[in-house]
């Protein structure tokens, strides 16, 4: 292994002309504070309303805890660098974004996958359900999933910890990610960037399908189901497909095709560590009565009762 020269790398960021950082600075500053804003109040409302303490508001509170991580590794650091007239990082920083990037990212997707369980089970075997989805079996399904993303990242990391990087330290993209990474490596990273793809497509591929699967057999089984609980039903699967198309689109469309211009890969990056985890809360509080009504109740109890 060639000793590692390069310590610090320059992060070319999303776009070069500093007027226009200036606007992004301006645009993506308060989709952070309302991401961190609207997944925290979703966890306050979920731990403290006792009329959400079923599996699927436990798995929600989950889901908006990885939200604020995730959307935290990348854009507080992506924000601040859009006010400086050189960005770096260190090489070690660098590595510790990717970790915890694509740790947050997997057990994002581990959870949406145990979500459409817990709807699978609610709407096709309801009679079962609580025996099926006790609490002791959904803390075992979120541990499963953060654990799930831990292992993968692992295996990322351990990749690509031993490449040597002794030439050009400019990263072409505005966070730390593995393939803009490899292109700095001083060795061929063909074997690390397969087994990579290998990594990240085939949890993508799996949990794809078995969400697809999940929704499609729910489809089948409402056919069943009277018109008010077919409503009911399609109105939380609704919200649970939006938030998988969100998530898997843009980075079905990165990391299961070619690496072509970075251009491109950097605006679609942007959609889903910036945009999608603020989505998130409005889509699922917007079509759940069940949470609009217990964030009125949270808010209101300031207010004298008007009931």
């Amino acid at each position: 292994m060639a000793s590692v020269n390069v310590t610090e790398l320059i992060i070319a960021g999303l776009f070069q002309d500093p007027e226009v950082q200036k606007v992004c600075f301006v645009l993506f500053l308060p989709v952070y504070l309302a991401t961190v804003l609207g997944n925290g109040l979703i966890v306050v409302t979920i731990s403290v309303s006792k009329s959400l303490n079923s599996p699927m508001y436990i798995f929600l509170s989950s889901l908006s805890i990885v939200e604020i991580c995730y959307s935290s590794t990348v854009v507080p650091k992506f924000i601040t660098d859009l006010l400086a007239k050189v960005k770096t990082i260190s090489l070690k920083g660098c590595l510790a974004q990717i970790f915890f990037f694509h740790f947050l990212g997997v057990a994002e997707i581990l959870l949406l996958v145990v979500m459409a369980y817990d709807r699978y089970v609610a709407i096709c075997k309801p009679l079962h359900y609580m025996n099926i989805m006790s609490r002791q079996v959904c803390h075992m399904l979120v541990a499963g999933s953060w654990l799930g993303g831990l292992i993968h990242s692992i295996i990322q990391i351990v990749i690509t910890i031993p490449l040597p990087f002794c030439g050009p330290n400019v990263i072409d993209h505005y966070f730390c990610d593995l393939q803009p990474l490899f292109k700095l490596a001083c060795t061929d990273t063909f074997m690390e960037g397969v087994v990579v793809m290998a990594n990240s497509g085939l949890i993508s591929i799996i949990s794809l399908f078995i969400l697809v699967s999940s929704y499609a057999i729910i489809l089948i089984s409402l056919r069943k189901h009277s018109a008010e609980g077919r409503r009911k039903a399609l109105s939380t699967c609704a919200s649970h497909i939006t938030v998988v198309i969100l998530f898997f689109g843009p980075a079905t469309f990165l990391y299961l095709r070619p690496s072509s211009s970075f251009t491109e890969d950097k605006l679609v990056a942007v959609f889903y560590t910036v945009i999608t985890p603020m989505l998130n809360p409005i889509i699922y509080t917007l079509r759940n009565a069940e949470v609009k009504n217990a964030m009125k109740k949270l808010w209101g109890k300031r207010n004298p009762e008007t009931e």
